[in-house]
């Protein structure tokens, strides 16, 4: 079904607000329906047409091209770059980067999401200790809704001249299988160190 205009509006915006703010895509939808209510659509019956993540992620990359082309990707390099140092450090966990450095959309204001996929769902933590680097603990709902651990850290990128934010959301290995089916389009949703070194290379 073609998207309605409202719903396009709101695509639009929230693009806006992904790349310029780092949004991620829920946050992003939500705010846009504000900004645009404030303009005058009516906040409440518009819920219903919010543009679907494939419509959003298709206005995000519009808006790189058009004001982004000449920064993005580098950036985009550099944040995976710091994603295949952990998945090399990090191997025997099964890492798989997913998200918009995956994806191929990030920019310096994105941080870098991996997924690792562990037997034991302290054996991740227990080996980042073991790196001596500082992180921080937290959760989000994983796979079946299942709330899983998040460990973040801080990677200094030396291309971009500054801090990235590294996720590592623990998952169990019984969850890659499900993990590793194509979105609705066909397209893998995350990546194994090899994936990422072709995606770079191609795009190098």
């Amino acid at each position: 079904m073609p998207s309605s205009t409202v719903t396009l509006e709101i695509a639009a915006t929230a693009a806006r607000l992904v790349v310029e703010e780092g949004l991620e895509y829920g946050p992003a939808k939500q705010r846009a329906l504000k900004l645009l209510g404030k303009r005058g659509l009516q906040v409440a019956s518009r819920k219903a047409e919010l543009p679907d993540n494939d419509l959003l992620e298709a206005e995000v990359r519009s808006y790189l091209a058009l004001f982004c082309a000449e920064t993005q990707p580098g950036e985009l390099a550099a944040l995976r770059r710091v994603a295949l140092h952990w998945m090399e450090r990090l191997a025997e966990f099964r890492p798989y980067a997913t998200g918009a450095v995956w994806r191929g959309t990030a920019t310096r204001l994105n941080d870098v999401h991996l997924q690792l996929y562990c037997d034991d769902s302290k054996s991740a933590e227990i080996a980042l200790l073991g790196t001596g680097v500082p992180y921080d603990v937290g959760s989000v709902r994983g796979p079946q809704g299942r709330t899983v651990d998040v460990l973040s850290l801080a990677e200094r990128s030396v291309a971009l001249g500054e801090t990235v934010t590294v996720h590592l959301s623990i998952l169990d290995h019984d969850d890659l299988r499900g993990a590793l089916k194509p979105d609705a389009q066909g397209r893998a949703q995350r990546g194994d160190a090899a994936a990422l070194r072709r995606l770079m290379e191609t795009e190098a």
